[in-house]
């Protein structure tokens, strides 16, 4: 059987996913078809698909682990990487998106700009790859994002598909290999956004920063635009 394997490499809080799922249902969900399968693999325990695995897409979800740090299961996920056809469409968000950097020759690290959370906006600088891949014409995507490492320098097989000030490297695509990244979170939905911003209000996250977070939700986001891009980049 062929099937597109989610990457699970980390879970929502425990009170946020009994109301919204984990982040493969978000998966599972916004690029459900009638003609797909999707096998979960709990990565941070050691799962990945085997080799003789007819894989039809790999999606990498968020995680709260640094690409950078000592555990076995992200090493062990590099290595897979950098062994996997590159014929196979990987997207890569949040996590998936840094550790498809770290593997295939650039470099992660914790920002020194500290916390992005919020609907960030990221400007489209490809804007011939994105209307192939999104078939709409927009000048930039706004988007949930929640994180603090990123991408500081890219590979040399990755284009910068989009970003900004704050994230240059938003959104990557690669020209070895059927491979697209995003640092934000398309799967998130307004709500789990803003409850995950607020579970996070005060302790990991200030409560300046997380106050505006919340009000940038106001503006709206065009996630349901990304989500497209990436089901249509994994039908392709």
């Amino acid at each position: 059987m062929s099937y597109i394997a989610i990457l699970e490499t980390g879970v929502p809080p425990e009170n946020l996913s009994e109301t919204y799922g984990t982040y493969a249902d978000m998966f599972r969900t916004h690029l459900a078809a009638p003609e797909r399968q999707f096998c979960v693999f709990r990565t941070m325990e050691g799962e990945l698909p085997g080799p003789d695995d007819e894989l039809t897409g790999v999606v990498i979800t968020g995680s709260p682990a640094g690409v950078y740090e000592d555990h076995a299961w992200i090493s062990n996920l590099i290595d897979w990487l950098r062994g996997l056809d590159a014929q196979v469409p990987v997207v890569g968000i949040c996590f998936g998106h840094q550790v498809m950097a770290q593997a295939w020759g650039g470099h992660v690290e914790k920002s020194d700009k500290g916390w992005g959370v919020g609907l960030h906006e990221y400007t489209i600088h490809d804007n011939a790859l994105w209307r192939e891949l999104a078939t709409t014409d927009l000048s930039s995507i706004r988007i949930a994002v929640s994180h603090q490492d990123q991408v500081v320098r890219k590979p040399d097989t990755a284009v910068v598909l989009a970003g900004s000030d704050f994230t240059p490297y938003g959104a990557l695509a690669y020209t070895d290999r059927k491979a697209i990244s995003f640092q934000c979170h398309p799967e998130f939905c307004e709500n789990f956004a803003g409850d995950l911003w607020m579970s996070r209000r005060g302790w990991r996250i200030s409560e300046h920063l997380v106050d505006q977070a919340m009000d940038s939700l106001k503006a709206g986001t065009t996630r349901d635009h990304v989500l497209a891009a990436i089901s249509r980049f994994l039908a392709a």
